[in-house]
């Protein structure tokens, strides 16, 4: 159990976040366990004393007024379950799910809630035991919590709908059963804790950060790979520059590539006499874009840190007072911002990139032979993966669009302004995916151009990167079946190769303090 990671309700970090989407095995801090048994008996407080309490012995949104009696509160919160499951679409990625049950773990552990211990230690043994549930993507609006997607979480706690366990697709009960777990009976309050909450676009929203700061980084090596192959200058990363604007992110970004080309003889060759006074904006300006970039990410990070460790349910339970509080913590508007913000960030790291790219296979920019082919005319080289970045890129752009100055009224407008997070958070996968690909091409186009410079080397550091590409990609001498070359090099920027040995150098998206 050493390497287990024990999650500590409110007090849970971005890099323990980061580590639940990549599969670490978790548990409950039990700790915890007190305050939700006293939250739960607050409920029951509740219900004994018989008064209208929103959520615990009333209907639901519109139907708030509506009073429930005593013997029906079991039907009720399993009703509002079953009912709300109405999301569609293809089942959220399985690191997803299991990054949104935790994020649900935590938020429920703090005694805020009113759920019973036995139901929160059934979703933690789900969690331990691999029971995912199938969660269609589609269907909220992130407000009201993220009720549809959330609905079908609680649904597998009943036995009710499906479930997979590795990458079999059982119904929830038989899925629950191969577990050694037993569905449960929700008291009073349970259902709408469970899908009352914005987990699931905060679930999408971590996910995105996560894979768009590897992007990030890899983003920052092909970039200045670009700078060698172009034989630009490293002179606009002098630290001067950026000290005298104060823009922190941007100096980061300047250190980072400074230190990226430190040592290379490809520099050296023509730092002296060269009639060039100034590079394109694509390698020159890089430390402001990719620094702005930097400066997002962690206003984002920071948001959806502060976010996954708060209680976004409603109505909640104060046992201080044994209260029950209608609020509207569930609307989602901070994770829609900071979603709307790594959107932007990943869109403009794809467009830089491609346009270094663009530059590259242009003779006139670049002074390389056109399209990075040793014989361009008969041989094509570079210039369709072009087309296809300029085509990602193009496609990320529309996609960036806010979702957050979006809304439309719900629940025969009771819910009158939601946030839209839901599907803000959850494009950036995608978005994440395609600058991948985007900065994969540029790996292979910077790599080609830095060949042409031979015997000349660049810097030990960018050496090692061009050898790890090496190693799977030979350089292009004669056109070839193109694919299979861009799959590796995307492969290479996905799983963060391209920063293995320079964790110290590259900068990531933690908080600042």
């Amino acid at each position: 159990m050493s390497n287990t990671l024990v999650l500590r309700p409110g007090h849970v970090t971005l890099a323990q976040w980061r580590q639940v989407y990549r599969g670490a095995p978790l548990a409950l801090d039990p700790a915890a366990l007190p305050v939700v048994r006293a939250s739960a008996a607050a409920v029951a407080a509740i219900v004994a004393k018989g008064a209208p309490v929103y959520g615990i012995n009333t209907g639901f949104g519109k139907l708030a007024s509506v009073r429930i009696e005593r013997e029906d509160l079991a039907t009720l919160q399993r009703n509002i379950v079953l009912s709300h499951a109405a999301g569609v679409g293809e089942p959220m990625p399985a690191s997803v799910v299991r990054l949104m049950m935790a994020l649900k773990l935590v938020s429920l552990a703090q005694g805020a809630s009113g759920i019973r211990e036995e139901t929160l230690l059934l979703l933690e043994a789900m969690l331990v035991k691999g029971v995912l549930p199938v969660v269609p993507a589609q269907g909220s609006v992130g407000a009201s919590g993220d009720l549809a997607p959330l609905s079908h979480l609680a649904s597998v706690m009943l036995g009710v709908g499906e479930a997979f366990i590795g990458d079999e697709r059982l119904p929830a009960a038989d899925a629950l059963a191969r577990a050694g777990l037993q569905p449960i009976e929700l008291g009073a309050k349970e259902g709408l804790a469970l899908l009352n909450g914005t987990q699931f676009s905060t679930a999408y929203a971590l996910a995105g950060l996560f894979e768009i700061e590897t992007v990030f980084q890899a983003a920052l090596v092909t970039g200045a790979l670009s700078v060698e192959a172009a034989k630009g200058s490293d002179t606009p990363f002098d630290p001067r520059i950026h000290a005298i604007r104060g823009q922190r992110g941007q100096i980061a970004t300047a250190a980072t590539l400074r230190t990226l080309m430190q040592g290379s003889d490809i520099r050296e060759s023509h730092r002296d006499n060269d009639v060039r006074v100034q590079d394109p904006y694509c390698l020159r300006c890089q430390p402001q874009v990719m620094g702005a970039a930097l400066d997002i990410l962690r206003q984002a990070a920071t948001t959806l840190e502060i976010e996954a460790n708060g209680v976004s349910d409603n109505p909640l339970v104060f046992t201080d007072t044994g209260e029950a509080l209608s609020g509207g913590n569930f609307h989602a508007e901070p994770v829609a911002f900071a979603a709307d913000m790594l959107a932007m960030a990943v869109c403009e790291i794809g467009s830089i990139s491609e346009r270094r790219l663009a530059m590259l296979v242009d003779p006139a920019l670049s002074g390389l032979p056109a399209f990075l082919t040793p014989r361009p005319g008969l041989n094509s080289g570079f210039m369709i993966p072009q087309v296809t970045a300029a085509a990602l890129v193009s496609e990320n752009k529309q996609r960036a669009y806010p979702a957050s100055v979006d809304s439309i009224p719900t629940s025969a407008n009771q819910e009158d302004h939601v946030s839209m997070s839901a599907h803000g958070a959850r494009r950036l996968m995608q978005m994440a995916e395609n600058a991948a690909n985007v900065i994969g091409i540029e790996l292979l186009a910077a790599a080609q151009g830095c060949d042409f410079h031979a015997p000349l080397r660049s810097s030990a550091a960018l050496e090692t990167v061009r050898a790890t590409l090496r190693a799977q990609v030979p350089t292009l001498e004669e056109d070839r079946y193109f694919h299979p070359d861009m799959v590796t090099a995307t492969n290479l920027v996905r799983s963060g190769a391209l920063a293995q040995g320079l964790t110290d150098l590259l900068p990531t998206v933690e908080p600042q303090a």
